[in-house]
């Protein structure tokens, strides 16, 4: 492969381009033009995760489900090689409320789309609040794992806990958890705190992939220069592994 190949057969585990359902995309037409965008990025399959918070989103499976069908439709009719596949899970915030519904399989996990879950387990996209971790988070970790579900914990590198010591994630990993790179940290997107912890989690080889948690069509722009900081930090063939194979494989494909 030359050197300056553009990488491809990427799939991003987190994306917010359903539209009018949380604080991602505002329109179908925003949407249309993340997914275009993102396909140009090098990513053939992109996961909508739209936020299930109560308090501040108020989606439940259902109404999750009816948008990213009604958007379906619209990604449909586009047609064409210039947008990729779509698939559906939930950005979960890890409350009482979205914990119960997780154990009730009330949620939205990774789609399973293969044989190969590791551990049999499918992936479940979990969010934290950014200033503290909840009491005995560990144990419902290992909770969740006993439901047959893996923790993908959303943007480690964003949190508060992580830049103070970054240890504080080593009981999460035994538990079973996989740390989920939003790749735009590398780029400053969210401050120099985030951009650090991102690039010591990447030295330690934290991560087990990466995604672009685009929100809007203009973060692709961003995307793209934070998969070349990527590619630059960590080499091609890592890169390639945290954006392809890697999330390939919590999909359930080999």
């Amino acid at each position: 492969m030359p050197e300056n190949a553009v990488l491809r057969g990427f799939v991003d585990l987190h994306c917010h381009w359903v539209p009018s359902i949380d604080d991602g995309a505002r329109t179908v037409e925003a949407g249309l033009a993340m997914l275009r965008g993102l396909k140009k990025a090098g990513f053939d399959r992109v996961v909508a995760t739209p936020h299930m918070r109560p308090g501040m989103f108020d989606n439940d499976r259902q109404a999750i489900e009816h948008a990213f069908a009604t958007m379906q439709d619209h990604v449909s009719r586009e047609g064409g090689g210039d947008l990729p596949e779509v698939l559906l899970a939930s950005e979960h915030w890890f409350c009482d409320v979205v914990f119960t519904r997780l154990l009730a399989d009330e949620a939205l996990p990774y789609p399973a789309l293969g044989p190969a879950l590791r551990g049999g387990r499918r992936g479940v996209l979990v969010e934290l609040p950014p200033h503290t971790f909840p009491p005995r988070l560990e144990k419902r970790f290992f909770d969740l794992s006993r439901a047959g579900l893996r923790p993908v914990l959303a943007h480690p590198e964003r949190y508060q806990p992580v830049w103070k010591d970054d240890r504080c994630l080593d009981p999460l990993l035994d538990a079973g958890a996989f740390l989920l790179l939003d790749v735009c940290a590398l780029a400053g997107k969210y401050g120099r705190a985030s951009k650090e912890a991102a690039e010591k989690l990447l030295e330690d080889e934290a991560y087990e992939a990466a995604c672009s948690d685009a929100h809007r069509p203009e973060d692709v722009d961003v995307v793209l220069e934070s998969i070349a900081l990527l590619e630059k930090r960590v080499g091609r063939n890592e890169a390639e592994r945290l954006l392809g194979s890697a999330p390939r494989a919590i999909l359930g494909l080999s």
